[in-house]
């Protein structure tokens, strides 16, 4: 008898990793982001070093090739590549400014492809993810070039909200939308 028959290759219906996907974007974003604006004195971006290593890197990838197993092509490439973004960025700490601001805005690139892509059915947290990731690149590889602190600032805002709505995105798939009788509002 034939794996296929027995079921013995058939996923649980509840396989999906974008939850872990979003979380990990989230968390990301948001610690990178925070450490970006200065909010916290005596730390910065360079602080986050080892969380975008393992979990915007490492855990993003490893959902990302779960989700594209499973026939999510869309998820299953923003997150293995955003992994390799966040993984690359984390090993990269000592590049010059010319080289990170090239390395931003070919990722911007990246996350304006994403930002199109999310328009087809991504519904409007999938685009104001992948939208304010977009702007939050691009002004950073605006300041990186440009050497401002202030433009590097706001576009650690920028990516602390991208974070929360990640974030948000990965809480309403996991609790189906509520919460005890708290219904969470925005699909």
């Amino acid at each position: 008898m034939s794996n296929e028959a027995t079921g013995a290759n058939a996923r649980p219906a509840g396989a999906d990793a974008g939850p872990l996907g979003y979380l990990a974007l989230g968390l990301t974003l948001l610690a990178y982001g925070l450490l970006s604006t200065g909010v916290l004195s005596g730390a910065g971006a360079k602080d986050a070093t080892t969380l975008t290593n393992l979990v915007g890197g490492l855990a993003l990838f490893i959902a990302g090739l779960w989700q594209l197993r499973g026939g999510d092509r869309f998820t299953g490439t923003a997150f293995t590549t955003l992994g390799a973004f966040w993984a690359t960025w984390s090993a990269a700490g000592g590049a010059g400014k010319n080289a990170a601001g090239l390395f931003l805005l070919l990722w911007a690139l990246l996350a304006l492809t994403l930002t199109a892509a999310s328009w087809a059915g991504g519904g409007l947290l999938g685009r104001a993810v992948y939208g304010l990731l977009t702007l939050s690149m691009l002004l950073s590889a605006v300041a990186t070039f440009g050497s401002s602190g202030g433009l590097l600032k706001v576009a650690g805002w920028v990516a602390a909200v991208a974070g929360l709505s990640a974030w948000y995105s990965a809480t309403l798939a996991l609790t189906g939308g509520s919460v005890g009788r708290l219904s969470l509002p925005l699909k």
